[in-house]
């Protein structure tokens, strides 16, 4: 990766994320291209400085070998964030600009309602980020812009279909389903064979259906309160969090309870992150299930005759986007699904195309979102079972802070200050809080991969402190522990984790163990989750009981799981700090991403539209517009 290498010029303090971003000129992307030997005819530049992937990559390459795979995770996190991101950049930077290695930082894209909202942007931080940070936390290539209308069209599709039912006779919502063409001859567009061989009907022309068949093929007879499919923008907007549509005067009598979620939460974020192919992503987004018939019977985005539209809305959104980092290396940017509700990983796409640009020796880093239960989990279990990839070293990132508080610390409250137990020495509070790390530790062998902690340090930890959890994490089980000061110095921070990951990758000897058959029933999948966790046991709700019933009914109890809880704590309960076991898991209700291709079960409250704070980030953004700079993102 010689020729792209930037040497960074550090300064201490570390000054604002994006006054580092600012200061450092970005190569142009076709230099970055060419350091991956990508030819002109596999990308297609989006400005100076990013680039569209395509997938037309994957065939030229199918015959090379691929790199080395390591996923980032980390301990339960304070609400601050221990630096995920910042590390997996960090990792990145230094096998490529100090360890001279091939390598593709592989991140999700952030949403815009964190970066105006309360967190901030997600670009990294201090000498560990990825450039341009405004453009990287902003619009980007617009995938999100292409999900939200995607997402947005299906919703439109359903309550019209409602509407129109409910005004017409079978035979004349066939009759404008399938209208006669300028030589009155009727026929079906292709989308619609797809409903009529779900329905048995083998016939290829509309005039040989009988009545019977005529309603059931144009009626899809939605049950409204079976619907699932919710609209979405790429904000925060608490007051959108539960609406009532159909008011107007035209629609009078067709009045129903919905809401919107933030984009990130939509069921097609969640597709184009897991898809593997153009071909595979069209069947997905077909398989989409919005609701239910009055008799109980699915229905999906190809009976409502969108998903061939979906697609084409998607048909961009589905090459990765190249950047760089600070010190040069390559990032695949891609998808965003929300954490929580969904799988919160990047795409598939992007690390297979990475691993193939890397090659053999090389290395490609890709970050799970929130904890190790969380994030690490679902890539092992619903992300590497689609890719058919296996991960050779998972990273576990750790902080001083973050263990403290697991050893019974005071609480850690985003927007005020540390309690003075976080910025002095306090060896019992860390060496309490290394259970915490310990399980996350053992839950991630267990998948059959080496672990390396990485300490991310800030200025306040203590070499003794440092000591402990180094010696914590390998009796725990870590195949290596390493202090890393990425922050204040990029990849020169973090070549010790680079090293300790190249033998963690080399010294591989384990096939992949996933944490449960597919063939389980949907409930033993639920508890060997919760098993993880600590639980004793699970309680269902009644709700919960009947829709795991429905959906082994309906045929989808073989799907993975995909657990929505709080990131603050191994157990249901966010204030429960360390690792806690023996309690009861409560399930209060089971949903389906059936396109996506995951089963998710709701254990307390989630909340799929974030609201604001009092005092948003937006309040510091702005545009010089002089320089026409973006200042004040974080």
């Amino acid at each position: 990766m010689g020729k792209t290498v930037r040497k960074l010029q550090v300064v201490s303090p570390v000054p604002a994320d994006i006054d580092i971003a600012n200061s450092v000129e970005p190569l142009h992307i076709s230099e970055i291209a060419k350091e991956l030997n990508l030819s002109p005819q596999h990308y297609d530049p989006y400005g100076k400085y990013k680039a569209k992937v395509l997938l037309s990559v994957l065939d030229e390459l199918q015959g090379s070998e691929d790199g080395y795979y390591v996923v980032v995770g980390g301990i339960t996190p304070t609400p601050l964030g221990e630096g995920k991101s910042t590390t997996t950049v960090g990792l990145c930077q230094a096998l490529g600009a100090f360890l001279d290695k091939k390598v593709v930082t592989c991140l999700r894209q952030p949403s815009q309602g964190p970066t105006f909202g309360i967190k901030g942007g997600a670009a990294g931080g201090g000498y560990s980020q990825v450039i341009p940070m405004d453009e990287f936390n902003l619009h980007l290539t617009g995938d999100i812009h292409a999900i939200t209308a995607a997402n947005n069209l299906l919703a439109a599709a359903i309550d019209t279909r409602i509407f129109h039912e409910s005004t017409q006779t079978d035979k004349g919502l066939f009759n404008r389903l399938c209208p006669p063409d300028k030589e009155g001859k009727r026929s079906f567009s292709n989308i619609m064979f797809r409903r009529l061989t779900k329905l048995g009907i083998s016939k290829a022309r509309p005039e040989e259906l009988t009545p019977q068949e005529i309603k059931k093929f144009a009626r899809l007879d939605f049950d409204p309160s079976s619907i699932t499919w919710r609209r979405v923008m790429d904000i925060n907007d608490r007051f959108l969090r539960k609406i009532t549509v159909g008011q107007g005067p035209e629609e009078k009598g067709m009045v129903r309870e919905t809401g919107f979620d933030i984009s990130v939460a939509s069921e097609i974020m969640a597709v184009l992150a897991l898809t593997t192919s153009l071909a595979d992503m069209r069947e997905r987004l077909g398989k989409m299930v919005v609701g239910n018939s009055k008799a109980g019977d699915p229905i999906t985005a190809d009976d409502l005759g969108v998903g061939g539209a979906l697609t084409v809305l998607m048909k961009d959104a589905i090459n990765p986007t190249l950047m760089q980092t600070l010190e040069g290396t390559p990032v695949l940017v891609h998808a965003g699904p929300f954490a929580n509700i969904s799988h919160g990983n990047s795409s598939i796409v992007a690390d297979k195309i990475a691993l193939k640009l890397v090659g053999r020796g090389g290395f490609v880093v890709t970050e799970a979102g929130f904890g190790a239960d969380i994030g690490t989990e679902k890539f092992m279990n619903i992300k590497c079972r689609y890719s058919g990839l296996t991960p050779q070293c998972a990273v576990i990132v750790a902080t001083i802070r973050a263990l403290k508080m697991h050893g019974g610390g005071p609480e850690v409250v985003a927007g005020k200050p540390l309690d003075h137990a976080y910025l002095t020495e306090n060896v019992a509070l860390v060496e309490a809080g290394c259970v915490n790390l310990a399980r996350h530790i053992s839950n991630t062998k267990a998948y059959g991969v080496n672990v390396v902690v990485a300490v991310n340090k800030f200025a306040t930890d203590s070499e003794v402190e440092l000591n402990a959890v180094k010696a914590a994490a390998l009796s725990a089980g870590a195949f290596d522990a390493v202090i890393c000061t990425h922050h204040a110095h990029g990849g020169k921070g973090a070549v010790d984790l680079g090293v300790a990951v190249q033998r963690a990758c080399e010294n591989i000897a384990q096939p992949l163990k996933f944490l449960y058959p597919l063939d389980m029933s949907i409930k033993e999948k639920i508890e060997a989750i919760a098993k993880s966790y600590g639980a004793s046991g699970v309680e269902y709700s009644e709700e919960a009981e009947k829709q795991i019933g429905m959906y082994t009914k309906q045929g989808f109890g073989s799907l993975p799981i995909c657990m929505a809880k709080t990131q603050y704590s191994f157990s249901h309960n966010a204030a429960a700090k360390g690792a806690p076991s023996g309690f009861v898991l409560p399930i209060r209700d089971v949903r389906a991403s059936i396109g996506a291709g995951f089963i998710y079960p709701l254990v307390g409250t989630m909340s799929t539209m974030p609201g604001l704070p009092t005092r948003p980030c937006f309040y510091d953004i702005d545009l010089d517009t002089t320089t026409g700079r973006v200042i004040g993102l974080s």
